[in-house]
């Protein structure tokens, strides 16, 4: 059977008016159908297939085909706001109080979310505040594709401006929603549900400090959370930021955007001073985020045999990483990870992306040329220079402060390895000067210890430098 079978029409002998709004989808059916549904949370009699509590966990085929086809009809405007006439959220909640049927709650989730597309049911659903309650301790559901269909939901209400406000409140007052995300961060292996997931707190954290800060500092005492059997369950003491890396290891293979996503987040993390904190001072001091950052810069992202025009299409998930990395780098230099005999690939690698940057510069000038008379070309060419003129903003402020702390030791290394020669240097110099010009000059010095030729020979296509040498 297909997950959402296509759905029924009206029939052409029906009654008159029969029609929803102007779909060709028969009111009486979806009348029955709802009905169908009130009647197997609260039948009449006792049903042989029902468990021993008296409520069933299965749905029979019959009823989960027409179900389905709800499901996949409420994306439907018109249908959704019938399902809102006749009372349909209050026929799922009663779903949510009593059934056992992870299957049809789900589906009844499922369709909220369709419904909740829509900005006059999203605002009825939304400050019903008993529903929003529900829905909120759907979180807690052990199975992966309710999550996911509440997951769903909640990132819809969040991103309407009308009403995201509501649950961010809602959510910041329930303590159990943090429980229950840092559970599914650390524990699921859903990759779906875990980008879906991620969506939610990404959006969280953008649309509310007060709540990240809150998340930030959780953790410090025990609370309940979600159990196979409804039963409360002691959770572990869960801190977010090993949570959001779990996370991101599950997802960095399989999902592009979802990594993006949960570097995004650790991004967020570092513009208040305590998300910095809970990162470096992790039992580990940071050294497990550190370690996966670098992988995906120096193994992953932006490799050498890419062409340069991978750096727009990674460009934000760089940027993500690089800002979490700078700031990092900036507060624990004292930490090991953080040692230079350890980061000349990584300088390799940023030098990398900016090469690949000017490329794609390059690249955008002759565009938009080509489409000086589209408006609409002349829009999307902006759009990326900006994207990309943040991510060399951070790449640059990263490398600055990288090359200052070389030694010649460490120069001599990389420039053994490859990573430091006259192209990549000059590259590295292009970028910097004149913003960060006491870098350059530092890094000059040693160079010159390291290697005197290269260093003249710097100095020859940079003349700015010889006036201060």
């Amino acid at each position: 059977m297909d997950r959402n079978p296509s759905p029924p029409c009206s029939d052409a002998e029906e009654e008159e008016g029969d029609a929803v709004g102007n779909t060709v989808y028969s009111k009486h059916w979806l009348f029955s159908v709802l009905t169908r549904l009130i009647e197997v949370i609260a039948p009449a009699e006792p049903d042989p297939a029902a468990s021993p509590e008296g409520a069933r966990t299965e749905l029979d085929e019959e009823m989960e085909n027409d179900i389905c086809k709800v499901w996949d009809m409420s994306m439907d405007e018109d249908v959704a706001l019938f399902l809102q006439e006749f009372n349909a959220p209050d026929i799922f909640m009663g779903v949510f109080a009593k059934s056992k049927c992870p299957r049809l709650t789900e589906i009844c989730v499922g369709i909220l979310g369709n419904m909740a597309c829509f900005q006059d049911i999203c605002m009825s659903i939304s400050k019903d505040e008993n529903l929003g309650q529900v829905l909120l301790q759907r979180l807690c559901d052990s199975d992966s594709p309710t999550l996911l269909e509440t997951s769903r939901l909640l990132l819809t209400c969040l991103s309407q401006p009308e009403v995201a406000n509501v649950w961010v409140e809602r959510i910041r007052e329930n303590p159990s929603v943090y429980d229950c995300v840092c559970f599914i961060m650390s524990s699921s292996t859903n990759v779906e549900l875990l980008v879906k997931v991620g969506e939610v707190v990404d959006k969280l954290f953008d649309l509310d400090e007060e709540l990240m800060l809150n998340w930030i500092k959780n953790g410090t005492c025990r609370s309940v959370g979600p159990s196979v059997d409804d039963s409360p369950e002691e959770l572990p003491d869960f801190k977010i930021v090993p949570c959001i890396l779990e996370a991101a290891k599950q997802v960095r293979s399989d999902n592009p955007e979802g990594l993006d996503v949960y570097m995004h987040i650790l991004q967020l993390l570092t513009t208040v001073d305590e998300g910095i904190q809970a990162i470096v001072q992790a039992p580990d001091g940071g050294k497990e985020t550190w370690s996966l950052l670098y992988d995906l810069v120096c193994q992953e992202l932006c490799q050498p045999d890419d062409p340069p025009i991978i750096v727009q299409e990674q460009k934000t998930v760089l940027a993500s990483i690089l800002s979490v990395l700078s700031a990092m780098f900036a507060s624990q230099t004292e930490q090991e990870y953080t040692r230079m005999r350890k980061n000349m690939p990584l300088i390799g690698s940023l030098i990398r992306i900016l090469q690949y940057m000017e490329g794609c510069g390059k690249r955008a000038v002759d565009n938009s040329k080509e489409s000086e008379q589209e408006e609409t070309g002349r829009t999307d060419v902006n759009e990326e220079d900006f994207h990309l003129k943040i991510l060399k903003d951070i790449c640059c402020e990263l490398l600055s402060n990288m090359l200052q702390e070389l030694t010649k030791e460490n120069t001599l290394e990389g420039l053994h390895q490859g990573h430091l020669n006259e192209q990549t240097c000059s590259c590295a110099f292009q970028n910097l000067l004149p913003l960060y010009f006491a870098s350059v000059e530092s890094f000059l010095e040693v160079l010159r210890e390291a290697d005197q030729t290269l260093a003249d020979n710097l100095e020859k296509r940079f003349p700015s430098l010889k006036v201060h040498t």
